[in-house]
């Protein structure tokens, strides 16, 4: 999802300064013992994290109680996201050995649950889709007792780079489908908001646990939020979470507004009026953040 540590007023163009956030989007600048030795760690293993590379508004708190989202497949994407703060081009290399200093990372913090999510490798026939299937290996027989969630591209639609994760069991598959559908030829240019709903129900053909996210604030109204909701019921997705859209840089989409707490309460009340497990919804909600209590929720649903 969109995040960053800055952001843009209603109406504003891309490129003018950046005022002040309301109140209930202020965090604590990153410090203390906890975050500088995950940083440490991170540095150490030569690793990417979302946390880092997109800006995440939450990484004080995280970093601080030693939880980190770790970004597999390098740190170039091959897509373009209106919304999103990670590099863009043809990336470099694939890292074959990065499932193993994850691992090593993993265990280091002794995580009772971690993320691992990617950037989109389209260049690639299988997406990369293999680098995650070795992580989730190497973290279970480093750290057995940690459960393990996946923040998957949507590999284009390939099924066959889809099992190749849910081959290595995680305990979570999660797709974020980023926005309506409406504001995809502006958010998400080469992305389908159908097959990112085929991915999620695909997922649970096969009978993973599903989580989705999306952001609010782009110009969508609650009424298309609602809409978005139903789709992933519908699609049998067991988690979803929602949160506030901040621009990146001012090269990056413009937030259209901001969304009070009450109706991002009112969306939670509605997602689980409609049968979700889970729904995680609040300005400062990214995909990641608070995932281990989120799995803790769903546990019902894989065991």
């Amino acid at each position: 999802m969109g995040l960053s540590l800055q952001v843009l007023e209603a109406g504003q163009d891309v490129g003018r300064s950046i005022p002040r956030r309301p109140e209930w989007l202020k965090v604590k600048i990153p410090s203390g013992a906890g975050y500088t030795e995950t940083k440490q760690l991170v540095d150490h293993h030569r690793l990417h994290t979302v946390c880092e590379e997109a800006r995440c508004p939450n990484i004080a708190e995280c970093w601080s109680r030693r939880s980190a989202t770790f970004m597999i497949l390098g740190d170039v994407c091959t897509r373009s996201c209106g919304f999103c703060a990670v590099k863009t081009g043809r990336p470099p290399y694939l890292d074959w050995d990065e499932p193993r200093r994850v691992a090593e990372a993993v265990a280091q913090l002794n995580l009772r649950h971690c993320v691992i999510t990617s950037v989109n490798r389209d260049e690639l026939p299988d997406g990369g889709s293999p680098i995650f299937a070795m992580t989730i290996r190497a973290i279970r027989k480093r750290l057995p007792h940690c459960t393990i969630e996946v923040l998957i591209p949507d590999f284009k639609g390939n099924e066959q780079a889809l099992l190749t994760v849910l081959g290595a069991k995680p305990e979570i598959l999660n797709h974020n489908v980023e926005t309506i559908p409406r504001l995809y030829r502006r958010v998400r240019p080469q992305a389908n908001y159908r097959q990112s709903l085929e991915v999620l129900a695909r997922a649970k053909k096969h009978g993973a646990v599903t989580k989705s996210g999306f952001m609010l604030g782009l110009g969508e109204t609650i009424a298309e939020a609602k809409i978005l909701l139903r789709d992933l019921y519908t699609s049998q997705v067991d988690i979803a979470t929602i949160g506030q859209y901040l621009q990146p840089t001012r090269e990056h989409l413009p937030v259209e507004r901001f969304v009070s707490p009450q109706e991002f309460a009112g969306l939670k009340a509605f997602g689980m009026s409609l049968g979700f497990r889970h729904v995680e919804s609040g300005p400062l909600v990214r995909s990641s953040y608070h995932a281990d209590e989120q799995a803790g929720r769903g546990q019902s649903a894989w065991r």
